[in-house]
């Protein structure tokens, strides 16, 4: 994985404008240094929309959050629309689909390559004109905010929610079930045409930097580690591997009764990452 910062990848195909010349919502199809094209959302937030959820914390227009679904999420899932509707009360929003997900090109490799995909996704955001860009990642997309933080930079904050702490973990039910989605020709059919989601049937090789190595590489950037203390898929020495790894830096929310990922971050909960970020990208 190269080293360069993240303005070398991204090629948008929508001229940055001013902040007094946004109308409204805008998408496109990025590129990524590889050649995937990505299927993306450009949000304006609440200097346009006037959706402020909490006056006692009013948006900043020079905010951006750069939201990283979940494994088989897309942009046009109603979890991800939502989490992105809470977030627009806080700054404006991108979102957009991983590699063989959705309508984005290529296909996944579930966490590896993707770091490239929210790279092209925080460049076109600070090309709109943005100067402090917040990423927000579930699941796999916790740990590529994570990789993406420690690789390439170019972030004032991050969120992870519901990462793996490491590779390859098989230790409760739903992740043998992922690993024979991912692994066997036929759950690669289940879910390419069950899930939306084209899986590639390499390997990875290199093995990339895993979420807990990248973790101390973060700082001084503010990072924020939310999990549930009822997730199925990761349980809590994942979130506690990271938080320890990431040190001072880093704050570790334990939230109870919450599950996995989008679909367990209440609007509630996602209103307070927002809070969080207004104050920690500064």
């Amino acid at each position: 994985m190269s080293n360069s910062p993240a303005g070398d990848v991204a090629r948008s195909t929508v001229r940055p404008y001013s902040e007094t010349g946004r109308r409204g919502p805008m998408r496109t199809f990025l590129r990524t240094c590889d050649g995937i094209p990505i299927d993306s959302v450009y949000d304006p937030g609440p200097a346009v929309y006037k959706t402020i959820p909490d006056t006692s914390r009013p948006p900043t227009r020079d905010l951006v959050f750069v939201i990283a679904h979940g494994f088989t999420g897309d942009v046009e899932r109603p979890h991800v629309r939502r989490v992105a509707g809470v977030l627009r009360g806080y700054g404006a929003v991108v979102t957009f689909s991983f590699r063989g997900h959705g309508r984005s090109g290529g296909r996944s490799t579930v966490g590896d390559k993707e770091v490239l995909d929210l790279a092209a996704a925080v460049e076109w955001a600070r090309g709109l004109g943005h100067t402090r860009v917040v990423t927000v990642g579930f699941s796999m997309g916790g740990s590529v905010v994570l990789r993406h933080a420690a690789l390439y930079g170019g972030t004032d904050a991050v969120v992870s929610v519901s990462a793996p702490a490491r590779w390859y973990y098989r230790g409760t039910a739903p992740m043998r079930r992922l690993h024979w989605l991912v692994t066997r020709p036929e759950g690669r059919l289940v879910g390419r045409y069950g899930l939306r989601t084209r899986i590639h049937h390499r390997d990875w090789d290199p093995v990339p930097l895993s979420p807990v190595q990248a973790a101390p590489r973060i700082a001084p950037t503010p990072l924020l580690i939310v999990h549930g203390d009822r997730d199925g898929y990761f349980p809590l020495d994942h979130p506690r591997m990271l938080a320890e790894a990431a040190g001072d830096h880093g704050e570790l929310w334990i939230e109870p009764g919450m599950g996995h990922a989008e679909h367990a971050a209440d609007d509630a909960l996602m209103a307070r990452i927002g809070h969080w970020s207004v104050s920690a990208a500064g």
